[in-house]
């Protein structure tokens, strides 16, 4: 497993961690059923997915550094 990949995984779980985390807190304070979690939880990966396309790496939802991100091209040697 390179570290790109590493990288990448842990960038990806983490996000969608949070993202189902924050989903299921909201869902508890406003006392709604916790079924609500997933649509949270699908908006905040949306709104995730386009802030970072704005801040991030362009042309990508990551927001990993282009150094360590698997989309950005290997150069050659």
């Amino acid at each position: 497993m390179t570290k790109q990949l590493l990288l990448d995984l842990t960038e990806r779980a983490g996000w969608t961690g949070a993202q189902a985390a924050l989903g299921l807190a909201v869902t508890e304070l406003a006392d709604v059923p916790v079924w609500w979690a997933a649509p949270g939880a699908l908006a905040l990966a949306s709104a995730k997915g386009w802030v970072a396309g704005r801040l991030g790496r362009k042309g990508t939802a990551s927001t990993l550094p282009a150094s360590a991100d698997p989309a950005t091209l290997a150069r050659s040697a």
